[in-house]
């Protein structure tokens, strides 16, 4: 399947929506559809990163006592 080719499916219910927020913004399917994927692709970019960081800390950090009580001094 080419990039530009992609098949999806939406309930009757997202249309509706889709369909009222057109009619309301004054916007066409595929702008509102593009607005609201750019935005979802930032979220899980956020959250993808935020991740990455507590996996990154999770290996680093720890705490002052558990640094010591494996340290033979």
């Amino acid at each position: 399947m080419s990039e530009n080719n992609i098949k999806f499916s939406l309930s009757s219910e997202i249309l509706e929506e889709l369909n009222a927020y057109s009619e309301i913004l004054k916007k066409d399917h595929s702008q509102i559809l593009k607005e609201a994927l750019e935005h979802y692709f930032e979220e899980q970019q956020k959250i993808l990163l935020e991740k990455n960081l507590e996996d990154e800390n999770a290996m680093t950090n720890l705490g002052f006592n558990e640094f010591w009580d494996d340290l033979d001094i």
